[in-house]
């Protein structure tokens, strides 16, 4: 009998790996390709084998460490014959094949392994270790998952994980499904921000010899329609919920422990109990302090109840959320005025994008307030009299008969007693999750809104899918390059990857390509030549850094780039794809070709 060393194979692009299990012990019996122990990187996982049958003598990693190629890991006692076979750079390699082709798989069912008996009827040669390691996924976490919050990526979630085999709760405090985004958010926003838009294109089409007249507008009928939108769309989750088998309890959540939720429901509570739970609470509307308790001061929840539309309305923020409502009222009908106390309108966003937006709306609203605050709101008959203060104040106290305050959201995890379950909350509000998105607690996870910015729909969306996937078993990370964001005023602006201001900031060697919508004869048909895209290119690589685009539909013309810049595009890549003609979509080939300089629908100098 002789010893031979157990190393860690070649890694690829990885320097090291964690260890994230160990499957053996000094004195375990295993067979050749049996599992010893598992590593992970940030995309997948792989087991690695022993090299031949041997006995486990000595193991030199812990759960936790990290390993590098060549590391030993283990020591086996082995026959002297096979010793030198085993120990020749062949015979290592073709042990190792296997889990290093697997690599690249991020998710792996396996079947259970019946225990081997020696020739003589003895006891198991495998641990039982081993053998949980070979039991499928769905088998082996196929347990009590509660999801708190029923918004997109609560349910998400929810249905994802039911969809594993696991037995799935959904906690939702609201009677419908959806949370905010469905019921008072994004679907009916975006109702009613295309009610704005048919007002628009027939009061524009006036001037190209075609006169519809005023529109007459019924407000309490525009606000139905826009309910039933809703109720189609909640009844469709609900559907989808009773077709997995979700457990849907209607009710206020809080944690009792780190297996337990106490859920109010009229006043009634009754306890969940939980193997794992995924925290989908969300966010709500940012409060401002001092205000009075007045039904004419609204968030944005208020802000689409219309009937009775004002006479005018103050927005106070110059966000996406404001300005998506003053579009709405704006066409409508309704005399807007904006605050915002930062410089700009959409922080965050580059100010070239925002240009044409801003120069459309100082046309048409009554006022636009940048650098200026509120300092003070009062409840009068006529309507709130509020008082400014900053660079753009006006001298006097300002009346409007409605006011909407979106100056932000803030998250909800300081609500839900989670400190109870022993998860960490900051003093905001928000909880730190892993890639996995897992919280300090391990049996708990946290998606959406309350694990941080950007607090979008889209990415809750995702982080649902993962959390899901995680808590079922399978190897699954949030690792997206980039999230989109879009304002859907009018015009719209969308963006992805790096802005103009970030790479400036950061000292990004870039180059910049833009393709103006007054040179797009798509555009121009749709009677708006304001528009422009805008790409920006690392100027070492030729990678697509981020994309920005305003004007019609760049919410949906935005995906083509995200998926650039997920794949790591060249900009070359996007220009030399023949995009269909004529069409909003070609000005990002336009202005990939701007970039290259090898664009014809321009004239532009030789630099």
């Amino acid at each position: 009998m002789s010893e031979i060393d157990v190393r860690v194979p070649e890694l690829g692009d990885f320097d090291s790996v964690d260890v994230i299990e160990v499957l053996v012990s000094i004195g375990d019996q295993v067979e050749a390709e049996q599992p010893l122990l598992t590593v992970e990187t940030d995309k997948a996982a792989m087991d690695i084998p022993a090299p031949q049958r041997g006995k486990v003598t000595a193991v030199m990693i812990a759960v936790g460490e990290k390993v590098s190629a060549g590391d030993v890991i283990a020591r086996l006692e082995v026959g002297q014959a096979a010793t030198a076979a085993a120990t020749t750079p062949e015979a290592s390699q073709k042990s190792t094949q296997a889990e290093l082709n697997r690599a690249s798989v991020e998710t792996q069912v396996e079947t259970p392994v019946a225990p081997q008996k020696s020739g003589a009827g003895g006891a198991a040669a495998q641990s039982s270790a081993a053998v949980i390691k070979q039991v499928s996924p769905r088998e082996q976490f196929g347990q009590r998952l509660v999801v708190l919050g029923a918004g997109p990526g609560g349910y998400t979630a929810a249905f994802r994980a039911a969809d594993l085999g696991m037995e799935v709760t959904l906690i939702e405090r609201w009677p419908s499904l959806g949370g905010v985004c469905l019921n008072v958010g994004c679907i009916p926003s975006k109702a009613l921000l295309h009610a704005a838009r048919v007002v628009e294109e027939v009061h524009e089409m006036k001037a190209h010899g075609i006169d519809f007249g005023a529109p007459k507008i019924d407000a309490g009928k525009l606000v139905g329609w826009k309910d039933s939108i809703i109720g189609q769309l909640t009844q469709g989750l609900a559907g989808l919920a009773k077709q997995r088998k979700v457990n849907v309890v209607t009710g206020y959540g809080r944690f009792v422990s780190e297996r337990s939720i106490e859920v109010e429901t009229d006043g009634e509570r009754r306890l969940v109990e939980f193997d794992q739970c995924i925290i989908a609470a969300g966010s709500e509307p940012t409060k401002f302090p001092g205000l009075p308790e007045d039904p004419r001061i609204v968030d944005s929840t208020g802000a689409l109840q219309l009937d009775p539309l004002p006479k005018n309305l103050l927005v106070v923020g110059g966000g996406i959320i404001g300005l998506e409502m003053a579009t709405v009222y704006d066409a409508l009908g309704v005399q807007v005025s904006i605050v915002e106390l930062t410089d700009t309108l959409i922080p965050g966003c580059d100010r070239d994008l925002v240009r044409p937006l801003q120069k459309r709306l100082e046309q048409r609203y009554g006022s636009i307030m940048l650098g200026t605050g509120v300092t003070a709101m009062t409840a009068q008959d006529a309507g709130i009299a509020v008082e400014f203060e900053g660079k753009n104040a006006p001298q006097s106290q300002q009346v409007y008969e409605r006011v909407l305050v979106a100056v932000g959201r803030r998250p909800n995890g300081g609500l839900i007693d989670a400190e109870q379950a022993g998860v960490d909350v900051s003093d905001r509000g928000f909880i730190e999750v892993d890639k996995q998105m897992r919280t300090n607690v391990p049996n708990i996870y946290a998606i959406g809104d309350i694990v941080g910015q950007p607090m979008l729909a889209h990415k809750a969306t995702h982080e649902g899918r993962v959390a899901a996937e995680v808590s079922a078993g399978e190897k699954s990370y949030f690792d997206a390059r980039v999230i989109p964001s879009v304002a859907y005023t009018d015009p719209e602006i969308a963006w992805v990857g790096m802005t103009e201001e970030q790479a400036k900031a950061d000292g990004i060697d870039y180059e910049k390509g833009v393709f103006p919508w007054a040179a797009s004869g798509r555009s121009l048909a749709l009677g708006r030549s304001e528009g422009m895209t805008k790409v920006l290119v690392d100027k070492k690589s030729d990678r697509v850094l981020g994309v920005g685009i305003v004007g019609s539909s760049a919410g949906d013309l935005i995906s083509e780039a995200c998926l650039a810049i997920e794949m790591g595009c060249d900009v070359e890549d996007i220009a030399l794809t023949i995009h269909p003609h004529p069409t909003l979509s070609e000005t990002l080939a336009f202005a990939a070709e701007v970039a290259e300089g090898t664009i014809t629908d321009l004239y532009l100098p030789k630099r």
